[in-house]
């Protein structure tokens, strides 16, 4: 069973991926310029660069999270690639995470100059990778739920409008909390930090890289709400999402 869905999960990503990257190779530096705008008017206009950075490499796999699954909705009124995979025994969740997985793809070569430009900055240590990732794929996998959730909602909407909300949400998720500038700036609505997965996450880097002073309870009860936050979505998508037409 698990076995099955790994491969329809490859089997997906790969009819996602490869040919958007055959037909528009081009792709994989647009998505790494988009990521990089707001870091380019830090350095324009002042601010933490280390912070930008951070920020940069969240909305990389914040937009395409939350915003992949949407936006397939309006793909899929072209190439009908979704009434193919209906028609076979494909489990929503393995539907699900393919067709998040194919723009995550393409944005991986983003998100690894983001890191490397870290590191070589001194922003982010070695021995903190392993934590930086973990919640990087948690983070991309609480939107991609929430994405696609949303989308199974939406199949009747216009292309404009699902567009629309892909990008209003993902603007949302990532301009709006703290994740390109200290949470520290809330003041006491600090907290509200911690209920959105992508800040929760920024601040959880900012504590690997020591920018940010956290203790081990306040870590533990981030962690926490994060894999609460992967777990709730995830019954979403089993129990709510509107996989195949009425």
């Amino acid at each position: 069973m698990i076995g099955k869905m790994i491969r329809d999960i490859l089997v997906v990503a790969a009819l996602k991926s490869i040919p958007d990257l055959k037909r528009q190779p081009l792709v994989l530096i647009v998505i790494g310029l988009i990521s990089a705008l707001p870091l380019f008017f830090m350095l324009v206009f002042g601010g933490e660069v280390s912070y930008g950075i951070v920020g940069a490499v969240i909305s990389t796999v914040g937009f395409i999270g939350v915003s992949s699954a949407i936006q397939d909705v309006a793909l899929d009124r072209y190439v009908k690639i979704r009434e193919m995979i209906v028609a076979m025994p494909v489990h929503p969740v393995s539907y699900m995470v393919g067709v998040a997985l194919a723009p995550l793809i393409l944005s991986l070569p983003g998100i690894i100059f983001f890191l490397i430009l870290a590191i070589g900055l001194g922003f982010l240590p070695l021995q903190s990778l392993g934590w930086i990732f973990t919640s990087l794929l948690l983070c991309w996998a609480v939107l991609s739920c929430i994405g696609f959730t949303i989308s199974t909602y939406l199949r009747g909407a216009s292309i404009y409008t699902l567009n629309n909300i892909s990008n209003i949400l993902g603007l949302g998720l990532v301009f709006l909390p703290p994740v390109y500038y200290p949470e520290e700036l809330l003041g006491e609505l600090r907290w509200i930090s911690i209920i959105f997965p992508t800040s929760n996450v920024a601040g959880l880097i900012r504590t690997y890289s020591g920018l940010i002073p956290l203790s081990q309870e306040d870590i533990l009860i981030r962690w926490l709400i994060l894999l609460g936050m992967i777990i709730v979505s995830m019954l979403l998508v089993i129990f709510k999402a509107r996989w195949r037409e009425p």
